[in-house]
């Protein structure tokens, strides 16, 4: 079967460009969506050229001229949208309903996938305040989708190493503590972890894959299924070193909310439903999923000791 062309929209973003690089290291046709609206921002221009000279397209298009958004989605067979969706970057999860649009309109795709690419948000309907604004908007997108009839897959890629297995998942820094690491509750509630990159191929193999189609394709491979506990273990024994351990109620984590700028209190209301809650592993993957580690077992994915090795002197 031939691959299919794909066009990625946020290409030159967190989760952007990786699936950028998965798509063309899997051979398909990859374009990206280079808007007007970058204006100055160097990086991104040269971002993206550095893609086109290895062998992706650009095509221009702008959210705020729909025909030629109709015009970009007619270049290929799938849509992946990776707009950032965190409130400390930039949150944009609702401008994706034009790009709904323009895909209805142009009646050619075979495959969406929105952005998405953390917890599920089909999940999370009791999410607390104010940071069920994410998953809100996430099913607001969905709902646009499946009313277009718009054939899709939904990733749900858990948590981003970057972001949460550096810094041994503490709030508010990106390397790891070097005497004291704080565990929310006992630290024993199982979470899972994932290498980015390994999150962009399992979706870009997901994308040509009939047992995905409107479907959500859960990232959960095995061995990076780990409590915060794990975690930390696996740091001190690479290091050579114990950590103090500082556990935070479940009240006091709750609390700390006080005071804090909004996307912080965005952060701490995920934080709790994943650590203390345990939202991403406290349920079965049911009949409309599937699990991607499952699906595709070639893919040799990044476990959690080899990622923190390079945080070491």
């Amino acid at each position: 079967m031939a691959k299919s062309k794909v066009l990625v929209v946020g290409g030159t973003g967190y989760m952007g460009k990786r699936i950028v690089k998965a798509s063309l290291a899997q051979q398909h046709t990859t374009y990206i969506l280079q808007r007007p609206e970058i204006g100055l921002d160097i990086d991104k221009l040269q971002m993206l050229l550095s893609f086109k000279e290895q062998g992706a397209r650009l095509v221009e298009a702008s959210f705020s001229d729909h025909r030629s958004l109709v015009e970009a989605v007619k270049e290929v067979d799938v849509v992946i949208c990776t707009m950032s969706g965190v409130h400390f970057r930039s949150h944009n999860i609702l401008l994706q309903l034009k790009l709904v649009d323009a895909i209805k309109e142009a009646g050619n795709i075979k495959r969406f996938l929105p952005s998405e690419f953390g917890m599920d948000p089909a999940l999370m309907g009791h999410a607390i305040e104010p940071g069920r604004v994410t998953f809100d908007e996430k099913m607001e997108v969905r709902k646009a989708i499946e009313e277009a009839h718009i054939p899709y897959t939904y990733i749900s890629a858990n948590c981003f190493a970057g972001y949460f297995v550096g810094n041994l998942s503490q709030l508010g820094t990106l390397v790891p503590p070097k005497e004291k690491v704080c565990l929310y509750g006992d630290g024993n509630v199982k979470v899972v972890y994932m290498d980015e990159d390994d999150v962009a191929t399992y979706t870009i193999k997901s994308i040509d894959d009939a047992r995905t189609v409107n479907k959500t394709v859960y990232l959960r491979p095995p061995e990076n299924i780990l409590t915060q506990r794990e975690l930390i273990a696996k740091w001190e024994k690479l290091k050579g070193t114990e950590l103090e351990k500082i556990s935070i109620s479940e009240q006091d984590f709750l609390s700390s909310m006080k005071g804090m700028d909004y996307a912080g209190q965005v952060g701490v209301g995920h934080f709790y439903h994943i650590f203390y809650e345990g939202c991403l592993t406290n349920f079965e993957i049911g009949q409309n999923a599937e699990e991607a580690s499952a699906l595709y077992p070639e893919v040799r994915y990044t476990r959690m000791e080899e990622y923190l090795k390079r945080y070491l002197n």
